[in-house]
């Protein structure tokens, strides 16, 4: 893998500069709504939102030094509400999809909110990304933090037991947006956290992220049907438009004549870490050569879900009034194995009580 350090970077101010601020950002369902800004001692940036812990805006330096916001999203919490593809939010109970809504756990049927027909998409019709989280703000050794927690109630989205969940961003001084997940549960349940960033890493609104050269430690995808619910094979991507294993535009090969590509109008896949169970590991690299960004994604999760940015259009008017269209973002989503309920060869997904769901995710940024 090929992080580095941003050696050409601002130098980094006394760790005692980080810090964190606080507005109001409006309310949804009643309820008020705040944007806290985090800002390193190295002089990055997150503005994380408590709707849905999104991160509204994430700003990193070039390999001159000059900041900018590599994260896709909007000005304002009305439009996060009325219509968002998950822009840089926390996604669950349970993330990406189940099939056709339903599974069995311990001899009984649970039947979900069909929301991505003829599946259920991201926990369901109102997923942990429309909650309301509570906020708690704090300056730590490593840069600043918001640890956000949320109470999902028995049977919420069609989910059995009460799941309390708490999601805790760390912007560190080493330019490293970490998210720490856990979550505890008072009757056996099913969870797969995960966060939804879209990535721009020469900037939110300069176009294209076709140019963006990717590396993904995985010699192995999961296949999906026309509707991307895995076919529960682990198939290899080496001779195929999925393979990853050394640097490639991700450009390059999108557009091929390609069963799997034309499923998912592009790459809207699972692919699958090869790194120990459980383990904090490298899971992709992403350059982008005009600014000399890099984005190293991290997770103890067995697999992460890349997608391009295939269904964006002119619709999603961002930041600034900038257009988002096709391709403009792109996703490293860290996770367990979509619709892995009802794939008993898949990593399970299964929560019990007494136990504790965890997950780490870290972006690290450099610049060369």
């Amino acid at each position: 893998m090929m992080s580095k350090s941003a050696s050409k970077s601002k130098a980094a101010l006394p760790a005692s500069a980080a810090r964190i601020a606080k507005k109001p950002f409006g309310t949804a369902a009643g309820q008020p709504v705040d944007l806290y800004t985090l800002r390193n001692a190295s002089g990055a940036e997150a503005k994380i939102t408590n709707y849905g812990g999104i991160v509204v805006s994430l700003k990193m330096p070039d390999r001159t030094g000059k900041f900018a916001d590599v994260t896709l999203g909007y000005d304002t919490l009305e439009q996060y509400i009325k219509s968002s593809p998950y822009f840089g939010c926390i996604v669950g109970r349970v993330a990406n999809r189940i099939a056709k809504g339903r599974f069995e756990l311990n001899g009984k049927r649970y039947k979900l909110a069909v929301n991505n027909a003829p599946n259920t998409l991201h926990g369901g019709l109102k997923g942990f990304d429309k909650a309301v989280w509570t906020a708690t703000p704090s300056v730590t050794p490593s840069g600043p933090s918001l640890r956000l927690e949320y109470v999902s109630a028995d049977g919420e989205e069609g989910y059995p037991g009460t799941l309390t969940v708490t999601a805790e961003y760390t912007l560190t001084n080493k330019n490293e947006l970490v998210l720490d997940l856990s979550a505890t549960t008072d009757k056996t349940t099913v969870v797969n956290l995960t966060h939804h960033a879209y990535f721009n890493l020469a900037g939110a609104g300069k176009g294209s992220i076709l140019d963006h050269k990717a590396i993904i430690n995985a010699k192995q995808f999961t296949p999906a049907d026309k509707t991307s619910i895995p076919t529960g094979e682990l198939a290899p991507v080496a001779g195929t438009p999925f393979d990853f294993t050394r640097l490639t535009a991700i450009g390059a090969r999108i557009d091929q004549t390609d069963r799997q590509l034309q499923f998912g109008n592009g790459y809207d896949h699972n692919f699958v870490i090869d790194k120990p169970k459980g383990q904090l590991g490298a899971m992709a690299d992403v350059y982008e050569p005009t600014s000399g960004r890099i984005l190293t994604v991290l997770s103890t999760a067995p697999g992460v879900q890349f997608y391009t940015g295939n269904f964006l259009d002119d619709s999603f008017i961002g930041k600034g009034g900038k257009v988002y269209a096709r391709r403009h973002g792109f996703c490293l989503e860290p996770q367990h194995f979509p619709d892995a309920p009802n794939k008993p060869r898949f990593p399970s997904i299964v929560l019990k009580p007494g136990e504790t769901y965890r997950h780490t995710i870290v972006f690290r940024f450099a610049a060369v």
